[in-house]
């Protein structure tokens, strides 16, 4: 009788070095997080056009600016349960292709009604874009370097949002505000073929659904040749679950619950402190005595601080991830107070906006990778998207919080020490996490069904 051989394909993908295919998924992933930060930050590029083309006030352009948020944690709170239920590969080509249709339909908007039903549905298809390219690089990237390649993927998102205010000052006066929204819907649209085309499903989940071994060899093969022989895969997975539960169960069981909230409350109060700081930065600064063009350069520097993101990458695959990044809530909320503190001086004051975005944007960007880590390959799709749904509504109650808190005319310190409350309660979170996790032990799931004939 011939002996059958069985592949564990974490293992391989940790013993090989990141091939040419990877990379490719990489790219992938990356240009959909890149547009996903072009068409988050678009509507903001394009505000001062609708406000003289349409004829509108502010107030009245807030639920347009809004609904993206909400079509965002929906997308992300529906995306994961049917990731982990049908697969990341069709969940990410259908919500780049919705994404991509509905932005460009929003550029043929016609009254403020239109445009906002259009970018809710927009941000229904990026809200299930980005956990489910975050569940995919990270099913693709050996054990020792995931963090750190799903952090240098995860920074193409502010890169995005950047090239969109420099590509819209150069379109906007040229075609019109309706030709960034085109550009917007338009890539992804072509991005959605190449998807189609050439995006694999995941390795991890397709040993988790037991498929078959030669729709597993297919793609394992474009990794290491040397798979070619296989009969059987089987995964070695980091956490216990119970066989066969489904993503949503496993988010919610007893083992993960707790750690489920702690992200979400995580992520949550970070959301909390970037849009808070982003949306109210310029007229606090203003207010506090600072001109309108000083107040928008200092407040620009705080959102293009994600430069640390790929380095706290590298220190969670070194050291202990829950406490690289709680550390950097931690000093981030030192940085925040720090802001409401450094007014005397406009110098203090811009190095102080930058470190606070560095640290705070850094440890935001590095929940994903954290997220990905902690659920097994049946919950991940659906761990990494409700930690980012939920969050999403941390965004609308950072706006909230600092408007109040001005409505009660709050001194600018008091203002900012309130903020960074909102960093020590993120690293707290992480802390009681890490307490959790450690009483977690690794389990083989073997896939019976994989065995070939």
């Amino acid at each position: 009788m011939e002996e059958t051989r069985t592949v564990d394909v974490q293992a391989l993908i940790n013993a090989h070095r990141f091939s040419r295919f990877q990379w490719l998924v990489f790219a992938m992933c990356f240009v959909i997080v890149l547009m996903d930060g072009f068409d988050t930050a678009a509507i903001g590029f394009i505000a001062p056009s609708l406000l003289s083309e349409w004829h509108i006030s502010r107030a009245m352009l807030a639920p347009v600016l809004s609904a993206a948020l909400f079509g965002l944690a929906c997308g992300a709170l529906l995306s994961g349960p049917l990731s982990d239920r049908c697969g990341r590969r069709v969940v990410l080509v259908s919500s780049v292709l919705l994404f991509g249709a509905a932005c460009c339909a929003c550029a043929f908007a016609r009254d403020l009604e239109e445009l906002t039903t259009l970018r809710f549905v927009t941000g229904v298809g990026l809200g299930a874009a980005m956990p489910n390219a975050v569940t995919l690089m990270s099913e693709f990237s050996p054990d020792g370097r995931r963090a750190t390649i799903v952090n240098l993927m995860f920074c193409g998102f502010p890169l995005g949002a950047a090239f969109g205010g420099f590509l819209a000052a150069w379109m906007i006066p040229q075609f019109g505000w309706r030709s960034v929204l085109l550009l917007g819907g338009a890539v992804p649209l072509l991005l959605a073929v190449a998807l189609a085309l050439r995006l694999p499903e995941s390795i991890r989940y397709m040993v988790a659904k037991q498929q078959p071994a030669e729709k597993i060899r297919k793609v394992l093969v474009r990794i290491s040749p040397d798979v070619r022989s296989a009969d059987a895969f089987v995964m070695q997975e980091s956490v216990k679950h119970a066989a066969r539960e489904g993503g949503i169960r496993i988010v919610l069981s007893r083992p993960f619950i707790l750690g489920s909230v702690m992200l979400w409350l995580c992520y949550f109060m970070g959301l909390v402190i970037f849009y808070g700081l982003v949306n109210w930065m310029p007229v606090l600064l203003k207010d506090a005595g600072l001109t309108p063009q000083r107040a928008a350069l200092v407040s620009a520097l705080f959102p293009l601080g994600g430069a640390g993101t790929v380095l706290c990458g590298v220190l969670m695959d070194r050291f202990n991830p829950n406490r690289v990044v709680a550390a950097a809530y931690a000093s981030g909320a030192i940085a925040v107070y720090a802001i409401g503190q450094a007014m005397g001086s406009i110098g203090l004051l811009m190095c102080t906006v930058f470190i606070a975005g560095v640290l705070v944007n850094t440890a935001q960007a590095s929940m994903p990778a954290l997220a990905a880590a902690f659920y097994p390959t049946a919950g991940r799709g659906t761990g990494v998207a409700w930690m980012l749904g939920v969050g999403r509504f941390g965004g609308i109650a950072g706006s909230f919080l600092v408007a109040q808190l001005s409505r009660q005319q709050v001194s600018l310190p008091g203002i900012f020490t309130v903020v960074a409350i909102a960093g020590a309660v993120s690293c707290v979170a992480l802390l009681i996490k890490q307490a959790t996790a450690s009483s977690q032990t690794p389990e083989q799931v073997r896939d019976g069904e994989s065995l070939a004939h």
